[in-house]
């Protein structure tokens, strides 16, 4: 009890630190780049804060000085020692991310939940092409869009990106591998300090060779489309014969090519029964990830919307994964369902067990992060539906959403990047504070006490009842949501059925 009311005591000290407006206006000022040393002014602190860097200027020197106890404070706060702190943050990735905590505190305060000072992760969809049709695709992929980007507009995209502070770039589509400069778009985005992803159907990946050329490129990461362990199964759903088995020889080649492999799973009846034993195969396989995706019903997801998981499905399958991977295996299972904090947080709170690496797990939209146990209540600053606040999308066009999952419509729209300015969208956007903004969350889930961990997924709340404050209807606690949902969709079928009748009496 002692300790645990100290964290919280050192916590408090923290926020006290790093929330006062004098500290904030000093961290603006740190967070302007630096022209002698040709970087951001934190960074170059940072750098000779963990001996990454021994020389500089006299301003990112005296920038060191400032930062250095705000630091140990947070060292206290959070349980490490200065040494292991810098052992993490020699790492340029955990650096640039460190940047950007600290700009989010700089420009937004200590914030609940919390909001970094630029996006950590940007999804954008390269290109609408494809060479697959698969039924839930949010893009409505198929054919190249006629207003997409040049490979000139992109690297100018890639710099905007890089010096708003973005962390992760991930390309996706549409098929990002069938785009001809996909690899020059890679390269660029990699010696501009950012850790970069591609999100495919790995049909290309399966040639070895072609992996290779993407890692000599700088490519980190793969995500990796895989919706069923029954070959019939995946290929029904990703509209093309054939494709399982080339996308499990993708899988193998990006394995064994040393790229963090992550099996990313669309959640619908169609593999509902099939997940549990997916998640061992990609175990087998040797990925790191298991990425879960919750369906929502955008782009030609529409028209499957009657192959949703219930809430109760819902329920049962999250608390399989969380199952999974408590008990270790070697993957960790992660999922889009806001609503794996929430399941996360009620397991380990009926259990004196926690995962075999010890500590507290948060599951947020795109990692895991193990925190000791102590200091679990922190999960509320970082869980929770990361649209908005943690990552955004682009689209060929360079058009910013919130998320891949809003539909392609104004009202959800942010802006452009190249017709506004992205950092003060970042910062400024009514739509993004909208989201942001845990407590204007309506009826249910205003109400849930899990709001700032889970919050519900924004996007689905939108795409089925067309605003973002609404309950998300695959949550148990808005089951009557979900009901009308149902009701609704009967009745649409029934006009459908009807006016598809008249049509054919008036032809006869």
């Amino acid at each position: 009890m002692g300790e645990s009311a100290g964290t919280v005591g050192t916590l408090q000290t923290f926020k006290t630190v790093a929330d006062n407006p004098l500290t904030r206006n000093v961290l603006k000022a740190l967070s302007k780049d630096c022209r002698k040393d040709g970087a951001n002014r934190l960074e170059v602190a940072l750098e000779l804060y963990v001996g990454a860097k021994q020389n500089a200027c006299l301003s990112c020197r005296l920038s060191r000085k400032v930062i250095s106890p705000i630091l140990g404070v947070a060292c206290r706060a959070f349980g490490i020692t200065d040494e292991q702190l810098k052992e993490k943050f020699r790492d340029v990735y955990w650096r640039r991310g460190l940047v950007n905590v600290i700009k989010g505190i700089a420009w937004f305060g200590v914030r609940h939940p919390y909001i970094p000072g630029a996006p950590f992760q940007v999804v954008w969809n390269i290109t609408k092409a494809c060479n697959l049709r698969c039924l839930h695709c949010y893009e409505d992929a198929g054919a190249r869009g006629e207003d997409e980007l040049s490979t000139e507009e992109a690297l100018k995209g890639i710099d905007i990106l890089a010096d708003a502070g973005v962390l992760i770039l991930a390309f996706s589509g549409g098929e990002p591998t069938i785009r001809p400069d996909i690899l020059k778009l890679i390269k660029y985005s990699t010696d501009r300090g950012m850790f970069v992803a591609v999100a495919t159907n790995a049909v290309a990946f399966a040639s070895r060779k072609k992996v290779q050329e993407y890692k000599k490129a700088g490519l980190k990461f793969t995500q990796i489309s895989l919706d069923g362990l029954n070959p019939e199964t995946h290929d029904k759903f990703r509209g093309v014969p054939g494709t399982f088995k080339k996308t499990v020889q993708g899988i193998k080649n990006c394995v064994a090519e040393g790229l963090f492999t992550e099996i990313a799973a669309t959640a619908t009846r169609f593999n509902y029964e099939e997940i549990p034993r997916m998640i061992d195969f990609a175990g087998k396989l040797g990925v790191k990830w298991f990425m879960l995706y919750n369906f929502v019903p955008t782009g030609r997801g529409v028209d499957i919307m009657g192959s949703d998981l219930t809430p109760e499905e819902r329920e049962s399958i999250l608390r399989v994964c969380w199952n999974k991977m408590r008990v270790g295996g070697g993957i960790d299972v992660l999922s889009t369902a806001p609503q794996f904090a929430r399941i996360a947080q009620e397991i380990e709170a009926q259990s004196t067990i926690t995962c075999e690496t010890g500590g507290y797990v948060v599951p947020t939209h795109f990692y895991n992060p193990k925190l000791p146990g102590e200091l679990k209540r922190l999960a509320e600053f970082i869980g929770g539906c990361g649209a908005g606040r943690f990552y955004m999308s682009l689209e060929p066009n360079g058009d910013i959403f919130p998320c891949v999952f809003f539909p392609h419509e104004e009202s959800v729209k942010v802006g452009n990047l190249f017709k506004d300015d992205f950092e003060h969208t970042w910062r400024h956007s009514k739509l993004l504070w909208a989201l942001r903004d845990k407590d204007k969350l309506a009826l249910n889930c205003g109400e849930c006490r899990y709001r700032y961990t889970c919050g519900g997924c924004r996007a689905r709340a939108y795409n089925y009842f067309r605003d973002i404050h609404a309950p998300d209807p695959g949550c148990l606690r808005n089951k009557d949501y979900w009901n009308k949902v149902q009701e609704q969709m009967k009745v649409e079928h029934f006009e459908r059925e009807t006016e598809s009748r008249e049509a054919l009496l008036q032809k006869v």
